[in-house]
């Protein structure tokens, strides 16, 4: 068997996933055959594997991190949110039907401890070390009976747990101290230390804490890694997304050109895949934000509607916000729009939707000649063909079914005029036919702007997590990380009460 470990969070968005990937990265450049492993991912971020499986964009990088090809095994379960209350089920990549959050936790989830565990047996079968991820928090007391991602992997598995803790939030100590306190005495034994990221200034001013840390829980602190911009690899969640965020925070060169480009990314209901338009933030001199007004959709150069989890409900939100009328609009006057997926769905005439929203027949925006049905048989695909004389590469990921009645031929859509449309998500990766697509944008805005002649976007990703694995071989104990992940947890740990609610033997549980 080989090494592993668990990378548990204070919080969500505490770092995990950057911190996965770090490891990976690092552990890869040591000539360690490694791999990344979430069991359960709630997303609508996703990915398809070469074998067709859908699993979380999140694993998906992190298995380029370990320079590897994602596969299933790597995020066995899925989560799609359809809505508040309900979520469509992804097992071993392909959907297996919705399910509400009490249908899910009220036994469902315990099921799938089995064949989430069998899959990191696999794995781990397979590569020297598994760096696992987690979710959330392992503390979920009210969820730690069902838990499948944290502390139920890692006593499965007897893997031990690394805690990561966003200092700039405020309250690490405090977090770290809880998240240890209320773990039953069981679930503590592996809990090995803790990773504080994000910090901004003079480490030797928080050594002292992370001392009293180790005086209050025994565990040591293997890293503290500093704050850097630009590091989030692809979300995991795009219903979290900021309206008026940059997509990166990194800065871009400038223009090569006279103009910038201006990108407005409708911020869609359900929003699916928003990171298809990293590659267009990661040119010099193009602007993406994110919109919801009318008025931002009239300032563009260039309007992408992204795709979503709720089709219908996204033309919707478009009506009712006014935006629909403003792309009518653009549409008009031969301004550039792109639909990806769902919003190349909603962009057609009409929908026959009596899967995702059961709405039946649903008129569409009519920007283009398509008229889609939603099929119970999610489409995943990894196409590739050509477009405007150069070379494509996308995935599909999909219920809606394109017939295509008119336009010219783009991808697996059309387009008509400056209004363009495709399943295919990821083309835009493609070098080539990306700064194609930019010079047609940029002639029909106006604008002259000229797409930088070298932007590679497979070698900024590869920059950026050759970032993250410095990050770690430079601010972490490395040696210590590495005894921990072969080794497993140090013995001995002791117990930081109270421990979870009803422990036997805690204060306040019944003899």
């Amino acid at each position: 068997m080989s090494g592993g470990l668990l990378v548990a969070g204070t919080t969500s968005d505490a770092g995990k996933s950057v911190v996965t990937a770090g490891i990976c990265r690092w552990l890869a450049r040591q000539g360690v055959k490694v791999a990344p492993f979430k069991a359960q991912n709630m997303s609508l971020n996703s990915f398809v594997t070469r074998e067709g499986a859908e699993i979380g964009r999140a694993q998906a990088m992190q298995a380029q991190a370990c320079r590897i090809e994602p596969t299933a095994l790597m995020n066995p379960v899925l989560l799609k949110p359809g809505g508040e209350q309900s979520s469509q089920v992804v097992l071993l990549g392909k959907p297996v039907g919705e399910m509400s959050a009490r249908g899910y936790h009220s036994g469902r989830q315990e099921r799938l401890l089995g064949t989430v565990l069998d899959c990191l047996a696999e794995l781990r079968g397979m590569y020297d070390a598994v760096i696992c991820e987690g979710a959330g928090s392992p503390a979920e007391i009210n969820l730690r009976r069902t838990d499948i991602v944290n502390m139920g992997v890692a006593r499965g598995a007897r893997l031990p747990v690394l805690v990561v803790g966003d200092i700039d939030r405020g309250g690490v100590f405090a977090s770290f101290f809880g998240t240890v306190a209320l773990l039953s005495p069981e679930d503590q034994e592996l809990v090995a230390g803790f990773l504080v990221n994000k910090f901004r200034g003079d480490v030797s001013l928080l050594e002292p804490g992370l001392d009293m840390l180790r005086g209050l829980t025994g565990r040591r602190t293997y890293g503290v890694l500093p704050f850097r911009h630009g590091l989030g690899i692809d979300e995991e969640d795009g219903l979290r997304v900021s309206l008026r965020g940059a997509v990166r925070e990194s800065a871009v060169a400038p223009p090569v050109g006279e103009d910038v480009l201006r990108v407005a990314v409708c911020a869609v209901p359900l929003m699916s895949n928003f990171t298809d338009v990293d590659a267009l933030a990661a040119e010099p001199g193009v602007v993406v934000r994110f919109v919801d007004r009318p008025e931002e959709v009239a300032d563009a150069d260039l309007v992408v509607v992204p795709g979503t989890r709720g089709t219908v409900r996204a033309l919707d939100w478009l009506r009712e916000r006014g935006l629909a009328g403003a792309l009518r609009r653009r549409a008009a006057e031969g301004r550039p729009i792109l639909g990806v997926c769902g919003g190349f769905q909603l962009l057609g005439e009409h929908i026959e939707d009596d899967v995702e929203s059961r709405r039946g027949h649903v008129d569409g925006l009519g920007l283009l000649p398509v008229r889609v049905r939603f099929a119970r048989e999610k489409t995943l695909t990894r196409p590739a063909g050509e477009a405007l004389g150069e070379r494509v590469e996308g995935y599909e990921i999909h219920h809606g079914i394109a017939e295509v009645t008119g336009g010219e031929a783009f991808l697996d859509g059309c387009r008509d005029g400056q209004t363009w449309g495709t399943h295919w998500h990821g083309s835009l990766e493609s070098d080539g036919f990306r700064r194609a697509f930019l010079r047609e944008v940029a002639a029909a805005a106006g604008r002259r702007f000229v797409p930088a002649p070298g932007t590679s976007f497979a070698a900024l990703r590869e920059e950026q997590l050759d970032r993250l694995g410095d990050l770690i071989e430079q601010h972490a104990d490395t040696d210590a990380l590495w005894r921990l992940i072969e080794s497993g947890p140090p013995r001995g740990l002791p117990f930081v009460p109270p421990g979870a609610p009803g422990t036997p033997g805690t204060p306040g549980t019944p003899a």
